[in-house]
């Protein structure tokens, strides 16, 4: 009887995932380009032509549209994607209520947490916020900044800006809120901060109808998990070699290691194999190290996903 059930429910589980359509909407724009990527090293490898903002996926449950990622979250929220990704800065400025599944942590600079922050002339005698009492601030993330001002307790005009921001000042604007990862177009821009509102990163985002269906919440989870995986292993490589025994505890010691490494006995009882997966950079250090232990077949290789 019991495997009669079980049966059944993997029948139904069969048949749900077979008539499952997902709809993924990806971010136009500066994002597009690391995302697709992504994606790809994730095992999802997405292709579009130069003009369509139809993506075309290798698996048949999965289909989407690029859109500006300022939209993404108003768009899940509605229920035309079932999940997306998009800023955490969007889902803030749209306020808009949905699921968040997980943060993704890439960009198409560098891999950490951008900032929205506030910023005027080097020369502006701004030193503080509330030195813009009065005053005009143009960003494009007006609805954030326009509560962030209220809640400092000062009254400034917030303008919407459509872009190239750094230049509104001081002509045209007294201070500006653009956002941020390495801060070099600040400086380039001659633009000192005053203050960050907020850090911001990307995030899978899920309708909650779509999170309540079972079909769809695995499917979501299972690209996110599959999208963290390929984030983990971008800056690792995996290592193996053969190692005298006697030289052992002295490597495993040194060894920066994800986890205790992987040792195997070898035919000749002197000699063991080890596997490990370490950071690429230290494995330009390390592997002079193996090599005057005596460590022999060093293989370096590359890995598309490191799972937790």
């Amino acid at each position: 009887m019991l495997a009669t059930v079980r049966s059944i429910d993997f029948l139904n589980a069969l048949m749900s995932m077979d008539s499952l359509k997902l709809m993924i909407g990806l971010p136009k724009g500066s994002l597009e380009e690391a995302t697709l990527l992504l994606f790809g090293r994730a095992g999802f490898p997405v292709s579009k032509s130069s003009r369509s903002y139809r993506p075309s996926f290798d698996d048949n449950t999965l289909d989407g549209r690029f859109i500006r990622a300022q939209e993404v979250a108003r768009y899940v929220e509605h229920g035309f994607f079932d999940c997306g990704l998009t800023g955490q800065d969007w889902v803030q400025e749209n306020t808009a209520d949905v699921v968040e599944v997980c943060e993704l942590i890439y960009s198409r600079a560098s891999a950490q947490k951008s900032r929205w922050v506030l910023c005027v002339p080097e020369s502006s005698p701004i030193k503080k916020v509330q030195d813009l009492e009065g005053k005009t601030v143009a960003t494009e993330l007006v609805e954030t900044t326009r509560r962030w001002f209220k809640k400092q307790g000062v009254n400034c005009t917030v303008e919407f800006s459509w872009g190239a921001t750094e230049v509104k000042v001081p002509e045209l604007a007294d201070a500006i809120v653009d956002i941020t990862e390495t801060g070099s177009s600040l400086i380039a821009n001659k633009l000192r901060i005053v203050e960050t509102l907020l850090s911001t990163t990307t995030v899978l985002i899920a309708n909650k109808q779509a999170w309540a269906d079972p079909a769809k919440r695995a499917k979501i989870e299972t690209i996110a998990l599959m999208l963290k995986g390929a984030l983990a292993a971008q800056h690792m490589v995996g290592l193996k070699f053969n190692l005298p025994r006697k030289a052992l505890d002295a490597v495993s010691a040194a060894l920066p290691a994800l986890r205790n490494p992987t040792i195997s006995n070898l035919t000749n009882p002197d000699w063991v194999a080890v596997e490990t997966i370490i950071d690429s950079k230290q494995a330009r250090d390390f592997i002079p190290t193996l090599k005057a232990q005596g460590a022999e077949g060093i293989v370096e290789y590359p890995i598309n996903k490191l799972v937790y």
